[in-house]
Parts: C-alpha cells; sequence; structure tokens
C-alpha cells in the first residue's frame, strides 16, 4: 500500500530478459538514503516503481532489482524502460504514517498518452488521455495516480483530462523531464473502482 507521495528518483541501469525473453530484471540505481531511510530496504520489500508495485529481489548500496512478468511489461510502460529511463521510487506505507497523498496499491489499470504541458499562472496544466475503459472512473476534484504521483483531477473532457503540477513536484519527479507523446501509468481511485464494481453486481 502507497500514497502516491514519491520519495526518491530511480534510473535505470541494466534491462536484463530473463524466462526466456518474456520477463525482465530491471536494475534501478537511486540515493542511498532511499534505501535505509527510515529503516532499511530487505529483500523481498515492494516498492513502487513509477507506480507499480515491484519485489526487490537484490540490493547494493545505491542500487536495488526487481523482476517484471511478462503481464507486467504488456500491460504498463515498464515493458519500454531502457537504459537510463528515469523512474519515480516510494516506499510502502507503514502503520503510523502520515497519509500525504491517497491510497494507492500499486496495481496499475493501464497507461495513458500525454497530450499537453501548458503553463497556467505558477504552475503547468498537463493533459492526458486515458484508455476509454478506465475514463469514466477519473472525476473532476477526484484522485488518480500518473507514474505514482498522485494527484487531484482538475478537468475532464470525454476520455482526455487534466492536473496541476506545481514547480515542486517538477523537481522531485519525472513530470521535470515529461513530454507530450509519451506513455504513463494509470491507476485510478480505489473508491472507484470498488463503487463501480458494486453498481455492476446490483444491476
Amino acid at each position: 500500500m502507497f500514497t502516491g507521495i514519491v520519495t526518491g528518483l530511480g534510473t535505470v541501469r541494466e534491462v536484463q530478459p530473463i524466462g526466456g525473453g518474456h520477463d525482465h530484471r530491471l536494475v534501478i540505481g537511486t540515493a542511498p538514503d532511499f534505501l535505509t531511510q527510515p529503516a532499511p530496504v530487505v529483500l523481498g520489500a515492494s516498492i513502487a516503481c513509477s507506480g507499480v508495485c515491484l519485489t526487490a529481489v537484490a540490493l547494493g548500496g545505491d542500487w536495488f532489482a526487481v523482476e517484471a512478468s511478462a503481464e507486467t511489461l504488456s500491460k504498463t510502460t515498464l515493458g519500454g524502460w531502457r537504459q537510463g529511463a528515469r523512474v519515480n521510487l516510494e516506499r510502502p506505507l507503514r502503520v503510523g504514517d502520515e497519509l500525504g497523498g491517497h491510497i494507492v496499491q500499486g496495481h496499475v489499470d493501464g497507461t495513458g498518452e500525454v497530450i499537453s504541458a501548458v503553463p497556467e499562472n505558477g504552475s503547468v496544466r498537463w493533459r492526458f488521455l486515458a484508455p476509454r475503459a478506465l475514463a469514466p472512473f477519473i472525476a473532476p476534484k477526484g484522485s488518480v495516480a500518473i507514474d505514482g504521483v498522485s494527484l487531484t483531477v482538475n478537468d475532464v473532457d470525454g476520455d482526455a483530462f487534466g492536473v496541476n503540477i506545481i514547480p515542486h513536484t517538477a523537481a522531485v519527479t519525472t513530470f521535470g523531464t515529461l513530454q507530450p507523446g509519451a506513455r504513463v501509468n494509470l491507476e485510478i481511485d480505489t473508491l472507484a473502482r470498488y463503487v463501480a464494481r458494486l453498481r455492476e453486481y446490483r444491476a
């Protein structure tokens, strides 16, 4: 369980095909503090990598390795990661931690596309195109996780929606280097998912 508050940035150092090439082992470099504070990361720990919950299978002083299945690679942006790719990182929520964003499971629902990024007063209005199947779950003033970042939806227009990114968020996440046309991982609000399932069941 995560909150969508990114606490570190990583860089993909290696992409190693495994399992006959269908799965990937990813080595991600990061600041040593991310792996040691507030407590050391241990083997088997969960780490959200641009919104995807993955398991640490190897650890070093300034790196960790994870493995992604063919299913994960096909349903997220991880299948397109190459050496040098930047990654938003978050360690899991601990009991008693401040819930600064919203409940994020690290289970990506699909990928979206960056439409545009336009300066708006002191922030930047980013617009994204969501898959048709996910668009009904994205509502104005609701929550959405984009590449693992908890954000408030500011406007919705059909399958497109917009969020505002302040300079601080751009500086500490991959939004600082994101470009129109790029693919991003989307996780809809858990509450919206269960409300939709309840309505479907009652119908």
